[in-house]
C-alpha cells in the first residue's frame, strides 16, 4: 500500500466508526422510547373491564372471539393494535443481534419479552389478563416489520460498517518466485546402475588381454615331409 493511500483509510476507518456509533445510538433511544411507549400501552390499569378480561392460555380462543363477538372494525383494531406493537422488535432488534440465525433469535427475543409483559400484566395491572394470543400476534408484528423493513435496513448497516471501500484494502502482495530445483545427487540403487567412466574401457582391455591369451595359447601342429611334398605337387 502507498503511503498516499494511508490518509485514506484511516478517513474512512473514522466514518464508518463514527457513523456506526451513531446509527446505535438511534437505535438505542429508538428502543426506549418504543420500551415507555409498550409500557404506557400494556401496563395502563383498566377497572372498567376488570370483570370482564380473563386469562388465555388457549391459541387461537381470542382470535376466535374477535371474529364472531366483535364487529369488523373493533377486531381489526384489536389483532392490528397487536400487530403494530411487534413491528419495531422487527426494525430495532436486529441491529443487536449477531448475524448468524437473526432472525430466529430475534423471533425468540420478542416472544420473550412479550410474554414476560403478558404476565406482569395478568400479576399486577388491574382490568388486564394474560393473552398467548396477545403474544402470538406481536411476534408476527415482529416478524412482519423484519421481512418488509428490518432485514434490508440492517444488511446495509453490516455491509457499510465492515467491509471496507475498495480503495481502502491493502494491496495484494505479489507472488514470489518458485525457487529452482537443483538435481539431488544419485544415491543407493541409482549410483550402482550409473557406469563409472573407465568401467567401458577396462571391461574392453580385460576382453583384449583374453583374446591375446587365447591366440596365443592355441599352436598350429607342424605339418610332415610328405605332405609338403604333396602340396607342391598339386600347385605345379
Amino acid at each position: 500500500m502507498t503511503a498516499e493511500a494511508n490518509p485514506r483509510t484511516r478517513q474512512g476507518t473514522w466514518v464508518r466508526v463514527v457513523v456506526r456509533g451513531a446509527v446505535l445510538t438511534v437505535v438505542l433511544l429508538g428502543l426506549v422510547v418504543f420500551s415507555v411507549l409498550l409500557a404506557k400501552v400494556t401496563l395502563t390499569p383498566s377497572p372498567a373491564s376488570e370483570d370482564l378480561v380473563t386469562s388465555n392460555l388457549r391459541p387461537g380462543r381470542s382470535l376466535r372471539q374477535y371474529a364472531e363477538d366483535y364487529t369488523f372494525l373493533a377486531a381489526c383494531k384489536q389483532a392490528g393494535g397487536n400487530l403494530l406493537l411487534g413491528v419495531p422488535f422487527g426494525l430495532l432488534l436486529p441491529f443487536f443481534v449477531p448475524r448468524r440465525l437473526r432472525m430466529i433469535r430475534m423471533t425468540l427475543l420478542t416472544a420473550v419479552a412479550m410474554a414476560v409483559v403478558e404476565l406482569i400484566q395478568g400479576a399486577l395491572v388491574a382490568g388486564r389478563a394474560f393473552d398467548i394470543d396477545d403474544v402470538i400476534l406481536n411476534t408476527a408484528g415482529a416478524l412482519l416489520g423484519y421481512f418488509v423493513l428490518g432485514r434490508r435496513i440492517t444488511h446495509r448497516y453490516y455491509v457499510y460498517a465492515d467491509v471496507p471501500a475498495p480503495s481502502e484494502r491493502p494491496a495484494e502482495p505479489e507472488p514470489a518466485p518458485e525457487p529452482k530445483r537443483t538435481p539431488r545427487p544419485t544415491t543407493g540403487a541409482k549410483a550402482a546402475r550409473t557406469k563409472p567412466a573407465g568401467a567401458k574401457g577396462t571391461r574392453t582391455k580385460s576382453a583384449g588381454t583374453k583374446t591375446a591369451t587365447t591366440k596365443g595359447t592355441s599352436t598350429k601342429k607342424p605339418r610332415s615331409l610328405l605332405d609338403r611334398v604333396r602340396t607342391r605337387i598339386r600347385n605345379r
